[in-house]
């Protein structure tokens, strides 16, 4: 049966892609030159790669972007966690931040833009830091729902064996919340990606968003398509990879 079920999974996702193409090339035969075809985009991203932007190859755009996404996920994942913690283990620090957090947390990272350039300048930190902004929400409110939704049960464990506070933490809450981050986690990955394009469009020379930018100003729809395909395909890898580590981090999620 699971065979079967995956087959057929299977067999949707490739109707869903070839529904998608097809879709491309219908609506490219009314306006090729607004709406390149699909084979118009690929000979696009081979000029690309035999012919580097702003002397940066393709793999080279893709590795920025992806580097500056990882580097302010991984802040964004140890900062957001631990105050996820803090704040849902101590109802005063709760008290005390939470309104703080609630206000700041419905801003989109974009709106931030004009203040980070004004402050920092267009360089490298600033779009990390943007990213960083739209990742570091997500986590911290998945991690303190999820210590806010420990069964009580595990916390009288703890007390009766005496832990601590440190090992309250360490051995029952953060293993009980770990689903709770890893969803955090997941949508702080989509988020950032996002907000990396936006970051790189509006003030970079390098990157995916600086790609479709660069096809923009320049009428070269083509370029833009590639960099939106390219956009597209490395989210949803991000996505099946991180799949992955959730099922091996998690296992008796899948079950």
């Amino acid at each position: 049966m699971d065979r079967e079920k995956r087959k057929y999974d299977y067999l949707l996702i490739l109707l869903s892609i070839a529904i998608l193409l097809g879709a491309w090339i219908i609506f490219s035969q009314m306006n090729p030159k607004v709406f390149p075809t699909p084979l118009a985009a690929w000979e696009r991203l081979v000029k690309l790669v035999e012919r580097p932007v702003m002397k940066i190859s393709i793999w080279g755009h893709i590795g920025i972007s992806l580097q500056r996404v990882l580097i302010a996920l991984a802040v964004a994942t140890v900062l957001g966690v631990a105050f996820g913690l803090v704040t849902g283990w101590c109802p005063r620090i709760k008290a005390a931040f939470n309104p703080l957090f609630v206000a700041l947390r419905p801003i989109p990272p974009i709106a931030w833009i004009p203040l980070i350039i004004l402050w920092f300048g267009i360089g490298e930190f600033p779009k990390v830091l943007l990213v960083f902004i739209g990742a570091f929400f997500p986590i911290a409110q998945n991690t303190m729902a999820g210590v806010e939704m420990v069964d009580d049960m595990y916390l009288k464990v703890g007390k009766i064996y005496k832990a601590n506070t440190w090992n309250m933490l360490r051995h029952i809450v953060f293993p009980a919340s770990m689903p709770a981050i890893m969803a955090g986690i997941k949508i702080s990955l989509s988020s950032g990606w996002m907000v990396v394009v936006a970051a790189e469009m509006l003030a970079s020379k390098s990157g995916l968003g600086f790609l479709i930018i660069r096809g923009q100003e320049s009428f070269d729809i083509a370029l833009v398509l590639v960099g939106m395909v390219l956009i597209g395909l490395i989210g949803a890898a991000f996505s099946i990879v991180f799949t992955f580590i959730e099922r091996w981090i998690c296992p008796w999620m899948t079950k």
